[in-house]
């Protein structure tokens, strides 16, 4: 299987916010996407609904099977998880430049882990990821800017390396998410209104994407995005994007780095996700690593160095302050893998749909798009 490559700058979910900016005629931003122009967009990210998932399971989806004939196919980053593209999405940058590289990563200066998600390592968000949000950009400009999620996100670090620049609305419920979007899109003559829903996401792991229980949840998935339209002025634009898409892998398929002695040697720490592993390794046992993963995985996966995969477009450019944070070795499933450890990441371990890798179920997401005339 052939890994699909990121479309940074061309159809990628980091284009998305730079051209709603270019569509709101901000100065100085280009609507590379070629949207529609207009003051008023409320861009609903519905987390786990890849591209194919949605073509599959249309039947269910009727809202959003109807914008499918005028939408259009985008890549996430690499890795294709929740806190990269949400920061590629916020940021208008690839991995690479934002610097959010993976679910988890090193914090060089420390050694330790960082859990981009959850935030927990004591590391300021602003310098980890310092460059200029769109929202920040966009404000500047005296848009309204409003960012609609669940209220524990308003203080959480992700949320201020990806969406600063945005006054957080804390919604917990599906009400309460109309709402904030109904109130937040006619604040200004002119806004842009972020709206995410993670139910999917956290079916999709839970039970599989391939499960009556994610058919079920996309049912809601899709009158939660109609009702979102319905609450917007009628001259308004909503897009529907996602941040990744999603694969289902058997336990048969799981290798577990902590009950193999082998895969375990040379590491100093293991990061990422079970799809794609960053690995740090002991100084000089890069190499012996890479090898033994090699042999391990075959053609299931991609194992490439740090500087193989910058190589291969897979961040972006990347920055010098960032490459250290990038796996010596990073491990990218192609065909049916979960790299997990035991051990160390017990809860992951018995995820049934998981992403976070470059086939075309993972990487490719969907841009749809409601004039609302």
């Amino acid at each position: 299987m052939l890994p699909v490559k990121p479309e940074y700058g061309a159809a990628s979910l980091a284009d998305v916010l730079p051209s709603v900016a270019g569509a709101l005629k901000v100065p100085g931003e280009t609507n590379g996407l070629g949207l529609p122009e207009n003051p008023r967009y409320a861009v609903l990210l519905l987390d786990g609904l890849g591209w194919n998932l949605l073509r599959q399971n249309a039947d269910v989806a009727p809202y959003l099977a109807s914008l499918l004939p005028t939408g259009r196919r985008l890549t996430a980053g690499v890795p294709s998880t929740t806190a990269v593209s949400l920061s590629s999405l916020g940021t208008g940058l690839p991995p690479g430049a934002h610097g959010i590289v993976g679910y988890s990563s090193v914090v060089p200066e420390t050694g330790g882990l960082l859990n981009a998600l959850a935030w927990d390592s004591p590391v300021d968000p602003r310098r980890w990821q310092p460059h200029q949000t769109v929202f920040e950009r966009v404000g500047a400009a005296g848009v309204m800017t409003r960012n609609v999620s669940k209220a524990r996100f308003e203080k959480s670090g992700l949320t201020a390396a990806a969406f600063r620049g945005s006054s957080h609305r804390g919604a917990d419920s599906v009400e309460d998410r109309l709402d904030a979007t109904r109130f937040a899109i006619r604040e200004g003559s002119s806004a842009l209104v972020y709206v995410y829903d993670s139910q999917l996401d956290y079916i999709g792991h839970g039970f599989g994407s391939g499960s009556p229980e994610w058919r079920t949840e996309l049912v809601a998935a899709d009158q939660f995005a109609q009702r979102v339209r319905s609450s917007l002025p009628r001259d308004a634009i909503l897009l529907v994007v996602a941040d990744h898409g999603m694969v289902d892998v058997d336990p048969v398929d799981r290798v577990d780095i902590d009950a193999e002695p082998d895969l375990s040697s040379g590491l100093t720490l293991v990061a990422g996700e079970s799809r794609f592993r960053h690995l740090y390794c002991v100084p000089g046992a890069a190499d012996d690593v890479l090898s033994t993963y090699k042999s391990r995985v075959g053609d299931r996966a991609l194992v490439l160095s740090r500087d193989e995969a910058i190589a291969e477009g897979w961040f972006g450019v990347v920055e010098p302050r960032v490459a250290p944070r990038i796996g010596d070795v990073v491990v990218a499933a192609l065909g049916p893998l979960a790299l997990v450890a035991g051990r160390r990441f017990p809860q992951e371990a018995g995820l049934i749909g998981v992403h976070g890798s470059l086939t075309e179920d993972e990487m490719a997401i969907p841009l749809l798009i409601d004039p609302g005339y």
